[in-house]
Parts: C-alpha cells; sequence; structure tokens
C-alpha cells in the first residue's frame, strides 16, 4: 500500500486522505475508491473528485463519466431519507407514476432534489429488481411494495414526524 499524502485534500478532510492511502495508485481502484467516498460523505463531492484524479493520475473527465454511469454514485448529497420510486415497466403499469406525482406534491421537490431543510431527496429508478411487489418504493434501504398513494403518505408521514 502506497500512503502518500492526498495531495488534493485539505486538513480537515484527512479522511480523504485515509481513503485514498488504503489503496496502491492503480486506475482499476477507480471503482472501490468511489465506492467508499460514496459511502463516507453519502454523495462524491467535486473536491474528492479532484483528490482522486491527483492521486490516480486519471483525467476528471473519466472519474466523472464513471460517475455519471452508474446509478449508486451521485454528485449531490442525499437527504436523510432517500426516497427512491421505481418507473420500471412492472412498476409503471401498476401505477408508479402516481406515487411519483405525490411523492412530489408532498416533498415540494422533483427528483434529484432535496429538500431545503436536507430530510429528504427524491429519485426516480428504471427498476430494483423486485417486479414481484411491483409497484415499489424505498426509503433508504427499507422497500415498500404493493405501494400505493396512501402508502406512500403513511410512510411520508412515519418520517416527517421523526426528529
Amino acid at each position: 500500500m502506497d500512503n502518500t499524502r492526498c495531495e488534493g485534500c485539505t486538513g480537515e478532510d484527512s479522511k480523504m486522505q485515509e481513503i485514498l492511502s488504503s489503496y496502491e495508485k492503480n486506475k482499476d481502484n477507480l471503482i472501490q475508491i468511489l465506492n467508499e467516498v460514496q459511502e463516507y460523505y453519502g454523495y462524491v463531492p467535486e473536491r474528492a473528485q479532484l483528490a482522486i484524479s491527483e492521486y490516480l493520475s486519471i483525467p476528471m473527465a473519466e472519474i466523472y463519466g464513471v460517475i455519471t454511469f452508474y446509478a449508486r454514485f451521485t454528485l449531490k448529497p442525499k437527504g436523510k431519507y432517500h426516497l427512491a420510486i421505481c418507473l420500471g415497466t412492472a412498476c409503471f403499469v401498476k401505477g408508479s407514476e402516481q406515487i411519483l406525482e405525490r411523492a412530489k406534491e408532498r416533498l415540494g421537490i422533483v427528483e434529484g432534489e432535496t429538500t431545503k431543510d436536507g430530510k429528504f431527496s427524491l429519485e426516480a429508478t428504471r427498476c430494483i429488481g423486485a417486479c414481484g411487489l411491483a409497484p415499489v418504493f424505498t426509503v433508504n434501504d427499507e422497500v415498500f411494495g404493493k405501494a400505493t398513494v396512501k402508502k406512500l403518505d403513511e410512510v411520508l408521514d412515519k418520517y416527517m414526524s421523526e426528529e
């Protein structure tokens, strides 16, 4: 392992230095590094992309391409509660579009946004692999199948009442 200091990191960002120094300076490690960064920050901030670019000696455009290609990665912070509504064929046919519209109405945001208080973020997804439970939405890692607008309201009420 190469323990070279992260040149793109500031003193306040020692976690980024720690992440990078646990990997060899090999571009094959890009996805693993991005996974750790995403896990730690909740998204991949630009300063982290710069640090990774310098550390692995690869262009920012390549890093950006990987981040935007894989749905797992995001360039914006997600809310404490990340609501994802499946719009895949099975879910769409069974009414997920109405669930998405209700979520936008309740939260006052559109897909890809986070509420001003940072509590909720909203995403429309293509398939989460739970077609037998269609329509489906998730909040963080919890799956809600056979969903309805009423079920969405109940779930949002629960999370909105939490601190």
